[in-house]
């Protein structure tokens, strides 16, 4: 089985970013909208990463549009947005499927890791994916479940 760090994805500026270089980091995973309901969860997973990063903690954010086309912007309008609206630092990527023949291997991955209620299928938008130091994912949670109520299973990581 591959492992997160054979992965790589465009950066929200089109660049290609090897996950490698995330290696010996606890990640959370997110599959982002800007005009979703949950929208808001940008400022606590800005709060966590800004906590939590100089011990060894990222957000890796994925806008993706395939839920109610609550991501319909182009990468300058998303990283505006991001940017502007929750003061987002933590790294973006460029926008992804999550679901379906198009979805991104990292995604393909990630669900196969963990699966989720229903299946693995993404259901929604801000589902998150928690990464261990080694590379595991180690938990998959919903879209409602906020930021701040990751904190305790990050920081037994960290």
């Amino acid at each position: 089985m591959a492992s997160i760090y054979d992965f790589n994805a465009a950066s929200l500026s089109g660049e290609e970013v090897a996950l490698k270089q995330y290696e010996g980091k606890v990640l959370l995973i997110v599959n982002t909208a800007s005009a979703c309901g949950f929208t808001p969860q940008y400022k606590g997973l800005e709060a966590l990463y800004r906590d939590l990063g100089p011990r060894g903690f990222a957000v890796l954010g994925f806008p993706c549009n395939q839920f109610g086309h609550q991501e319909p912007g182009d990468a300058r309008q998303i990283a505006n947005f991001c940017e502007s609206k929750y003061d987002v630092s933590f790294p973006m990527f460029a926008k992804i499927d999550v679901n379906g023949t198009k979805a991104h291997p990292l995604y393909s991955y990630l669900k196969a890791a963990k699966s989720g209620l229903l299946g693995s299928s993404i259901k929604w938008n801000f589902t998150k994916f928690l990464v261990d130091r080694g590379g595991k994912v180690v938990g998959r949670y919903p879209p409602t479940a906020t930021p701040e109520s990751l904190r305790r299973d990050i920081e037994a990581l960290l």
